[in-house]
C-alpha cells in the first residue's frame, strides 16, 4: 500500500470569540492516499470547514491550531510559516471555497483572475495563457466563455461563480485539492460534469482530494471513504458501501434518515420528529389560479463590445407562462442561469418585466412600480424566503425584530401587543423557541436563521410563499426539517408554494407540480411524480440522469447532453434552445423552435420529438 499523501494526527483548533474560547476540533485524525477522494460529512458547525482552513493555513486571526500534525508529502503543514505555505498553495495544495463570491476579486474580470493563476504556475505567452484560460472555462461548462471571461463576479450567477472558483483551484494542477461544498450552487447536470472532471483529473495525476459536503448522495457516488463528524470529532469512518448499509453511530443514522434521495415520501424524513398533518385534499390546486404568469419576458443589457456595435442582451425569460393555484406547491428546476431567480424577483415585484403579465387573483400587478407595490395591500399576499438566510437578515435586528419588520411595514395600524402576538405565533408555527427571539442573527445556527426567514415571511399571513433555494446550503437533517416545516405550513395554513431548487429529490417530496426551465423557457411541466417518473423532454431526462443516488438505489437510464451549452445572450429565435446538444435533435430543430404542447395527460413538453415516457 502506498504511503499517505496527507496524514493528520490529533488536529485541534480553537477560535477566540467575544464570549470566550470555542473549541472547534478535538483531536481529529485521518489519512488520505494518492488518487483517493475522502468525503467529510456532518451537520453545520461540526468542524468540517475548520479542518479545511487549518490545513490551508487560513484560519485567520481568531483561529489557532492548539495541537496536532498534518504531514503532506513529508512536510508538516501546521508547522510551516506563511511564506512556505504561500509557495505550496496552488501547485501543492489548493482549495475550492464554500462562498465563491467572497473568494473572487469583485473589481477584476473573472477571466483575468483565472489567467493570473495559470500564468503563475504555467508561464507562457499571452495568447497561450488566454487559450488555457478559455479552455478551463469550457471544462467547467460555462456557456459563451469568451464573453463570460470579461464579466465581474457580481454579473454572474452564484452557480457560475462557483464554477469559476473550481477552475481557479484546478489551474495550478494541485496534488491535494480541498473542496469545501464545491457543488452547493450548481445544478445537477453541471454538478455531475464538474465532479466527473474533478475525479478524473485528480486520479490521472495521482492527486488526492478532501470533499467536504452536506450532500450524502454526492459523497456516496464520488468518494472512496467517508468521515462523519459531530461537534468537532470524527464519530465514524468507513468505506462508502459499509457506511450506507451498516452505519454504527447514532449520528450517522440521523444523517441518513434526513437524506431526501433515500426517502420515498416526505413522512420518511426524520420520522422521530413526529407526525405531519394529512396532505391537502385532491381538490387543492383546482379552480381559479392564485397567480398567473403570461408571456413573461425579461432581458438584461450587457456592456457594449464596441463604440459602433449594438448592445447585446442576456435573455433571462422568454415568453414564460405558469399558473399556481391556492394551496398548491409548484417546483421550479433547471440549470444555473436558466432564469429561476429572475422569475422569483418578477413575481415578488422586485424587478420589472419587459413584457407579459403577472396576475394575482386575476388582477394585473406588473404595472405597479416595485416601490409602490412594497407598501400596497397586495404585498401581503406574496412573500419570499431567500436562498441566503444570513444575507437576508438585518444583522442589527434581533430575531424578533426581523420577524416584526414586515408587520410594521404592511400593518402599521396594529398596536405593539397585537404585533408581538403575531410574531410569537409565527415563531411558534415554524418551531422557533421564544428564548431565541431576543438573539441576533450571528447568535443563531443555520437552521435557526432559516426558521427566522420563514417566520418573517409567514407573519403577514401570505397566500403565496416564493422560496429561492431555501435549503441549498443546509446539511441533510436541516434540509429535512425545513422541508417538513414547509409541508406542515402548507397543510395547516393552506399557503401556496413556489419552490425553486436544483435538487429534484426535494421537489419530488414536497411539490404537486414541477416546471423544468432551460434558458428562459419552460421546457416541461406536469404532476411532479409523473414528470420525474416519465420525462418526455430530453433535458428533463438529462437532469434526472445526473442526480446522485445512495448505494443500492434505482438509477434512471444514463443520458448526458454533449457539447457546449448555448449562450443566453441574443439566442437564435429560429432554433430550439437545446439544438446541438440534444440526442434526438435533427436539422428541423435548427429552424423550427418547438412550442410547449401536451404530450401526456396533464403533462406538457417543448419538444418536436418527445421521449416515450421511459427515458428513450
Amino acid at each position: 500500500m502506498s504511503p499517505p499523501l496527507l496524514s493528520v494526527r490529533g488536529l485541534a483548533v480553537a477560535f477566540h470569540t467575544r464570549a470566550g474560547g470555542v473549541q472547534a476540533l478535538h483531536g481529529m485524525s485521518f489519512d488520505l492516499r494518492p488518487g483517493e477522494m475522502l468525503g467529510i460529512v456532518g451537520e453545520s458547525g461540526s468542524g468540517k470547514s475548520a479542518t479545511a482552513l487549518a490545513l490551508m493555513g487560513l484560519l485567520g486571526p481568531a483561529g489557532r491550531v492548539t495541537a496536532g500534525q498534518a504531514f503532506f508529502e513529508g512536510q508538516d503543514l501546521l508547522a510551516m510559516g506563511e511564506g512556505a505555505l504561500a509557495r505550496l498553495r496552488g501547485a501543492g495544495l489548493a482549495m475550492v471555497f464554500q462562498n465563491p463570491r467572497a473568494a473572487l476579486n469583485p473589481i477584476r474580470p473573472v477571466g483575468s483572475q483565472l489567467a493570473d493563476v495559470i500564468a503563475r504556475h504555467h508561464p507562457g505567452g499571452s495568447a497561450e495563457i488566454r487559450a488555457r484560460m478559455l479552455e478551463a472555462l469550457r471544462q467547467m461548462r460555462i456557456p459563451d466563455p469568451e464573453r463570460r471571461a470579461q464579466a465581474l463576479p457580481h454579473e454572474l450567477s452564484g452557480g457560475l461563480c462557483q464554477r469559476i472558483g473550481i477552475a481557479l483551484a484546478l489551474a495550478g494542477d494541485p496534488r491535494l485539492l480541498i473542496a469545501d461544498e464545491p457543488t452547493t450552487g450548481l445544478d445537477v447536470t453541471t454538478q455531475a460534469a464538474v465532479m466527473d472532471l474533478l475525479r478524473g483529473a485528480l486520479r490521472a495525476r495521482g492527486a488526492g482530494s478532501l470533499l467536504i459536503t452536506h450532500d450524502l448522495a454526492l459523497a456516496a457516488q464520488y468518494c472512496d471513504r467517508i468521515l462523519v463528524m459531530q461537534a468537532g470529532r470524527v464519530v465514524e469512518e468507513a468505506p462508502v458501501g459499509t457506511l450506507f448499509t451498516a452505519p454504527r453511530h447514532p449520528h450517522t443514522l440521523r444523517l441518513l434518515r434526513g437524506m431526501a434521495a433515500a426517502a420515498g415520501r416526505l413522512e420518511d424524513l426524520l420520522p422521530e420528529e413526529g407526525e405531519l398533518p394529512e396532505p391537502p385534499s385532491a381538490a387543492t390546486g383546482r379552480g381559479a389560479p392564485l397567480l398567473s404568469l403570461r408571456g413573461l419576458r425579461k432581458a438584461f443589457p450587457l456592456r457594449r463590445p464596441g463604440l459602433f456595435r449594438p448592445r447585446p442582451r442576456l435573455l433571462a425569460l422568454d415568453g414564460l407562462d405558469l399558473d399556481i393555484h391556492p394551496g398548491e406547491a409548484v417546483g421550479l428546476v433547471g440549470e444555473s442561469g436558466c432564469g429561476k431567480s429572475t422569475l422569483a424577483r418578477l413575481v415578488n415585484r422586485l424587478a420589472e418585466p419587459d413584457a407579459g403579465e403577472v396576475l394575482l387573483e386575476g388582477q394585473p400587478i406588473q404595472a405597479i412600480p416595485p416601490g409602490a407595490f412594497a407598501a400596497s395591500p397586495q404585498r401581503r399576499a406574496i412573500q419570499m424566503v431567500f436562498q441566503d438566510p444570513v444575507g437576508s437578515l438585518n444583522p442589527r435586528f434581533t430575531a424578533f425584530d426581523c420577524i416584526a419588520d414586515p408587520l410594521r411595514q404592511l400593518l402599521p395600524a396594529e398596536g405593539a401587543a397585537t404585533r408581538r402576538a403575531r410574531v410569537e405565533a409565527a415563531a411558534a408555527r415554524v418551531g422557533l423557541p421564544p428564548a431565541l427571539l431576543p438573539r441576533y442573527p450571528h447568535q443563531l445556527s443555520g437552521g435557526e436563521k432559516a426558521r427566522v426567514g420563514i417566520a418573517r415571511a409567514m407573519a403577514v399571513e401570505p397566500r403565496l410563499l416564493v422560496l429561492d433555494e431555501p435549503t441549498a446550503a443546509l446539511d441533510a437533517p436541516l434540509q429535512a426539517l425545513v422541508l417538513r416545516l414547509l409541508a406542515r405550513l402548507r397543510r395547516e395554513v393552506g399557503v401556496a408554494l413556489l419552490f425553486i431548487s436544483h435538487d429534484l429529490h426535494l421537489v419530488r417530496l414536497l411539490c404537486d407540480r414541477v416546471a423544468v426551465m432551460h434558458l428562459g423557457q419552460v421546457v416541461e411541466e406536469g404532476p411532479t411524480r409523473q414528470v420525474l417518473a416519465s420525462p418526455r423532454h430530453p433535458y428533463t431526462a438529462a437532469l434526472l440522469s445526473a442526480l446522485p443516488h445512495p448505494p443500492g438505489a434505482a438509477r434512471p437510464r444514463p443520458l448526458r447532453l454533449e457539447g457546449e451549452p448555448r449562450s443566453p445572450v441574443d439566442p437564435d429565435p429560429r432554433a430550439c434552445r437545446l439544438h446541438g446538444r440534444c440526442p434526438r435533435g435533427t436539422g428541423f430543430c435548427a429552424t423550427n423552435p418547438p412550442a410547449l404542447r401536451v404530450v401526456a395527460p396533464g403533462q406538457q413538453a417543448r419538444c418536436h420529438f418527445p421521449l416515450d415516457g421511459r427515458g428513450g
